[in-house]
This record gives structure tokens, C-alpha cells and sequence, in this order.
């Protein structure tokens, strides 16, 4: 039987990966032998191990900035209405550099998206030039980040 359009096979993780996993969270440093300790297995199994959750984009392994502190002193959430096809809207708003994060969702909006810009006129660049002129785009709604209170990474392997 054929999954649903947009749903993906979930890889199915054994409990070592997702202590690797749980390594990782904290430190994505962390040396492989370091963790092979701690998960009962050799580096050279952590290694392999890291690399099929690498390879199947189960994780990523990245730098996280803070967009402050490199510049860009705006963060916000924009809410998007579309006319149409989400799918398509989507993916021209992925193609936009400053929009990080792009969720369809089901509720008040149809596409929530979180951008990082310079400044008030970077934003209103982005949103009335780039994003409001998209095909579809019917209304947006931002919403600016005033205090990061959280922002974990260490979810999703209990």
C-alpha cells in the first residue's frame, strides 16, 4: 500500500541510537569514542552509526547561531494566507534566503514561516517585495520576536 502524499517512512531507531542521539544533543562535538563509552559500543560502531542517521537526515549535525550576534537584529514568525496550492507557495518561500523555518500548518493560517533580518527595512522588504508578491499569497500577519525565553534541541528520542 502507497504512504499518504507527504508522509515519509519514519526510521525506526534502536535504543543506542537514541542515546548516540541524546550524546549528540548535548554535544555535537562530542568525540565518537567519548560517546561509544557512554552507549556501550567502539568508535568505530558510533561512527557507522552516525553516519546512516547522517545519510538517512534522521539528524543533522550544524552550528547554531544566534542571529543577534551576527547581525541580524530582527527575528520574527510570519503568518501566511494562501489562495491555492500550499505546496507551491511553499517552496517559493524556501527559496527565499532569510526565511529559516517553513511549517504548513491547520488553524489561522495556512504557512507559518520564521525569518531573521537586519533591520525594520530589511523586514518590509522581505514582506511587501518578496513574500506579499508571491502567487497565492492572499495576507501575512508578523509577529517579532521581542526576548528569546527557549529554544532547545533535545527532543524527539524519548
Amino acid at each position: 500500500m502507497a504512504e499518504p502524499r507527504g508522509r515519509s517512512q519514519r526510521q525506526q531507531l534502536d535504543d543506542i541510537s537514541k542515546r548516540i542521539i541524546e550524546q549528540l544533543q548535548q554535544d555535537g562535538r562530542r568525540p565518537y569514542a567519548s560517546i561509544g563509552k557512554a552507549v556501550g559500543l567502539s568508535e568505530a560502531a558510533v561512527r557507522q552509526r552516525v553516519q546512516k542517521l547522517i545519510d538517512t537526515g534522521t539528524v543533522q549535525i550544524v552550528a547554531v547561531t544566534d542571529p543577534q550576534q551576527i547581525g541580524f537584529s530582527r527575528q520574527l514568525m510570519i503568518g501566511i494566507n494562501v489562495e491555492g496550492d500550499l505546496e507551491a507557495t511553499a517552496t517559493q518561500l524556501a527559496e527565499i534566503p532569510e526565511i529559516v523555518y517553513i511549517i504548513l500548518t491547520a488553524g489561522s493560517f495556512d504557512i507559518m514561516a520564521e525569518a531573521v533580518v537586519v533591520d525594520d527595512d530589511h523586514l518590509l522588504e522581505l514582506v511587501n517585495d518578496r513574500i506579499r508578491t508571491l502567487p497565492g499569497v492572499r495576507r501575512t500577519e508578523s509577529f517579532i520576536y521581542l526576548k528569546l525565553k527557549k529554544q532547545t534541541y533535545n527532543w524527539g528520542i524519548a
